[in-house]
């Protein structure tokens, strides 16, 4: 059972997500080979790669989606199956998708509770989750949203975002993955949706987003893995990295370019 501000501190520098050798086919189609990584609470990791270089299926590896044929997931030190998106949640991974899954006809507290409604007796408990609606948006300094009884049909872009990452937090997620979280968001959307992915992970929980975009992921990220054509050809501090290492890695599968560090210390 997840603790109770749904967040462990991690011991001894044990990643909360370890993959080891995760290969996946599809029939004739080679999905994943042997990819490694390592995710960690508190940190933002960004998973990069071209299209078609395996980060969805990753994901839904890790979401219980798909079931890896060959390698070991390690959560919080310890090896675990993942053999459904219910068993991701039970550790605390949760997804939010490009589509969001929200339903536009409920509201903000309804969207957030929707199949996990709190009652007393009979009777639906609405004070109650009202209550950790507005604490957890709180927490996440997501005050844009007029109202939490707001329809999410009459929601920005950015607030929707908000809304379906708050609502993974309210479930004790230690892991927050999110795919493209700020596309076709425009620039003040973006920020808002960056920011609170950097407080998500000052708040302990670990962030791994899927971008396209080169701009937020430098922005954000405190960790890059990179994928290629199914295998992971680097994880970096993103401080080591560029846009120029990482689009070489993306499409090439390597970079022989120095690492930013590097190139300041010939300068100096």
């Amino acid at each position: 059972m997840a603790s109770g501000s749904g967040v462990s501190a991690e011991t001894n520098g044990t990643p909360l997500l370890r993959l080891r050798g995760i290969s996946k086919a599809f029939g004739p189609v080679q999905a994943l080979t042997d990819v490694d990584v390592d995710i960690r609470a508190g940190e933002v990791t960004a998973l990069v790669g071209d299209n078609g270089a395996g980060k969805s299926v990753l994901v839904k590896t890790i979401a219980g989606i798909h079931s890896a044929d060959r390698g070991e997931i390690q959560w919080e030190g310890r090896p675990v199956r993942i053999r459904s998106p219910r068993g991701a949640a039970a550790l605390g991974i949760e997804t939010v998708y490009q589509d969001l899954a929200l339903c536009n006809n409920l509201d903000i507290v309804e969207n957030m509770f929707l199949g996990r409604e709190r009652t007393r007796g009979f009777v639906l408990d609405e004070e109650q989750m009202e209550e950790a609606a507005q604490e957890t948006l709180s927490s996440l300094a997501v005050t844009t949203v007029r109202s939490i009884r707001q329809p999410v049909a009459s929601l920005s872009g950015g607030q929707r975002q908000s809304v379906a990452i708050a609502k993974s937090v309210l479930w004790n997620a230690k892991l927050v993955i999110m795919d493209e979280p700020t596309a076709a968001l425009g620039v003040a959307q973006t920020r808002m949706v960056l920011d609170l992915v950097r407080r998500l992970a000052d708040m302990g929980h670990a962030a791994l987003i899927i971008s396209h975009n080169m701009n937020d992921v430098f922005e954000v990220a405190d960790r890059m893995a990179v994928l290629y054509l199914g295998r992971m050809v680097a994880v970096r501090p993103a401080a080591e990295m560029d846009r120029q290492i990482a689009v070489d890695l993306m499409t090439t599968g390597a970079s022989s370019r120095q690492s930013p560090a590097a190139r300041k210390g010939e300068g100096g």
